[in-house]
């Protein structure tokens, strides 16, 4: 079996997201574009720069209450969520309060066939078992691509982020834990059944994310023994 990684890119301008996004389809099966990393103006011709890439790139808007660094209004955050849409990536990531709290915004990405990747992410902590099991359950109801990501302070947070898989049912699930604590499950999470896991091209740009070439090595290691 072929373990997947997924580049993330977090770039302050469309050609740097070019020249990024060149050396990461190189090294990787897929790419996570954080376009909140761009100026609002900037991410149209962003979409144009990467369009015939979009079979393998995930695209996520992420806002600063959920730990991104889109700087506009909620009502433009969502306008460009729509357009990202209308060019059809591999996974439009898109956070569960999101479409928990916008109907209008769920029937119109019904209409495109875009497919999603449901995110939540937790920056305290790591849930219990109960909670993160109907979280999962919420999740999909919107789309079988869950992502859900908590904050370890220990080995068995991490831990209990990855007994998610053996409940996951149906879903195309990605669990793992932030942190130096869940640093492994970045690994794990691949030997159980997540479709990737999300790496650097250099610099970590989430706690605990190793680099694509690391992975690769552990990965190898593994293979070759």
């Amino acid at each position: 079996m072929k373990y997947k990684t997924c580049i993330s890119i977090a770039e302050s301008s469309p050609n740097k997201i070019k020249i990024k996004l060149k050396a990461a389809l190189k090294k990787s099966d897929y790419t996570e574009i954080r376009l909140d990393f761009l100026k609002m103006e900037q991410v149209p011709s962003a979409l144009e720069i990467i369009k015939k890439d979009l079979n393998r790139i995930v695209c996520t808007l992420r806002p600063k209450t959920e730990g991104g660094k889109f700087s506009g209004t909620e009502k433009e955050r969502i306008a460009i969520i729509k357009l990202i849409a209308e060019y059809n990536p591999f996974l439009l990531d898109i956070e569960y309060n999101t479409l928990k709290k916008n109907k209008e915004l769920v029937k119109y990405l019904k209409t495109t066939k875009t497919k999603l990747l449901v995110s939540w992410h937790d920056f305290k902590k790591t849930p219990k078992d109960a909670e993160l099991k109907n979280q999962i359950n919420q999740m999909s109801k919107f789309s079988s691509n869950v992502k859900i990501v908590s904050t370890a302070k220990s080995t068995e947070d991490a831990t209990r982020m990855l007994e998610l898989y053996s409940k996951k049912g149906k879903n195309n699930l990605i669990s793992f834990a932030m942190g130096d604590a869940g640093r492994i499950s970045r690994i794990l999470c691949l030997y159980l059944g997540s479709p990737y896991t999300y790496v650097s091209l250099g610099k970590a740009i989430a706690p605990g994310q190793f680099s694509v070439d690391e992975v690769n090595k552990i990965i190898n290691l593994k293979k070759s023994k």
